[in-house]
């Protein structure tokens, strides 16, 4: 006989993680996740696009993203956030042919900063450019220049040239002490970094939003003294963020667990209130009883008009435990965690926007599928 549907509530108890005082509960899987033993788990793509796996955008800005992902296992939630942290490829400095420096800031602290500012440009003419491959030595050979595969179409070219100089006694106060004042190119920013386009790049990086470009133009380089100068090139490559964290293509990629709180029994007058302080704002709300309450259950008997709290939105929680801590509210609230609902926080560092990150993130992993789907066939032949 094949096996019947299991009850909601065993459905939501599985799903759930327990949060207690001390412990946490519930914490590990089935050996296939999903699956439990004497049920029937036939899987369907139909079944689970249709009613098994949603999403929901909470917050979608170019520079900072929120969704929740409903209905998979942590370790589909965890390949999108490593993929996006180290494996989408993006644009960064990796050689800076110095000419002149006579700043403070040394050649090789100097190329490290410039090797970590973002840079932006044109999505279509980043998806143009392809990898740049590095010459392998050989015996006897140093790699030299005349063997560089530095091409247009796998390498950009940016410029930075400042020197400092006085301003000059005009529009300048007796007794200034400002350097911003006194001196020209005090500062050296981000925004004095100039591209220089060859080959194609002009027709793929259009000027001037489609230029290559620092994505902050007051990122603060160097600060110099009159009679320094700064003048050096740049080469600038894809590459991925498990090779440097310059490549990288996010600030921050998290997710979290969706908390859940349950009051298993009224939680009433200034208790209501104390336990709403043990939350953030917004987390629980404080209603009045009903007489259609009161005359539901005995907790709530003769308590119409008195104030009881309720849980308004638990996706502001941290899941602090704080009313865990009190005696009032022992055996009267259960807190957990969602097992299959992951909320995710995106932050990029401005090269693509935030929710275009995880599309790239979703068709890696399906490359990586169709790459192994690929070796298992070749094994079984």
């Amino acid at each position: 006989m094949a096996p019947g549907p299991i009850s909601p509530e065993e459905a939501r108890r599985r799903k759930i993680v327990g949060v207690n005082a001390e412990t946490v509960t519930n914490v590990t899987s089935t050996d296939f996740p999903g699956h439990h033993p004497g049920e029937d788990h036939e899987w369907s793509l139909e079944k689970f696009s249709q009613k098994s796996f949603k999403v929901q955008f909470h917050k979608n800005d170019p520079l900072d993203a929120s969704f929740s992902l409903i209905g998979i296992d942590a370790s589909i939630a965890n390949a999108f956030r490593r993929i996006m942290i180290a494996e989408i490829p993006t644009l960064a400095i990796e050689y800076v042919f110095v000419h002149n420096n006579s700043s403070i800031v040394h050649d090789e602290v100097l190329a490290a900063r410039l090797g970590l500012v973002p840079l932006t440009a044109s999505l279509s003419g980043l998806n143009w450019l392809q990898f740049y491959k590095k010459p392998a030595k050989q015996d006897g050979d140093d790699g030299g220049d005349d063997r560089d595969p530095a091409l247009d179409n796998n390498t950009v070219v940016l410029k930075l040239y400042a020197k400092c100089e006085w301003r000059g006694a005009e529009g300048v106060r007796s007794g200034e002490t400002d350097p911003e004042k006194l001196y020209v190119n005090s500062s050296v920013y981000a925004k004095q970094i100039t591209f220089e386009p060859t080959g194609r790049q002009n027709k793929e990086f259009p000027e001037p939003d489609g230029h290559v470009r620092p994505v902050n133009p007051d990122i603060l380089l160097a600060k110099m003294r009159p009679g320094q100068v700064i003048d050096l090139d740049m080469h600038c490559i894809k590459g991925i963020g498990a090779d440097h964290t310059k490549f990288s293509p996010v600030a921050t990629a998290t997710y979290r667990l969706l908390p859940t709180i349950d009051i298993v029994k009224p939680i009433i007058g200034n208790d209501a209130r104390k336990f709403a302080r043990c939350f953030p704002k917004g987390v629980i709300g404080l209603e009045n009883v009903t007489e259609e309450e009161s005359e539901m259950g005995e907790e709530l008997e003769g308590m119409v008009g008195e104030t009881k709290a309720v849980v308004k939105n638990t996706f502001k929680d941290t899941v602090s435990r704080e009313c865990l801590r009190h005696e009032e509210f022992r055996g009267k609230v259960k807190l957990g965690r969602v097992r299959d609902h992951f909320i995710f926080s995106v932050e990029s560092t401005g090269q693509f926007a935030s929710d275009y990150l995880f599309l790239e993130s979703v068709k890696i992993l399906r490359a990586k599928c169709s790459r192994l789907k690929r070796q298992f066939a070749n094994v079984m032949r």
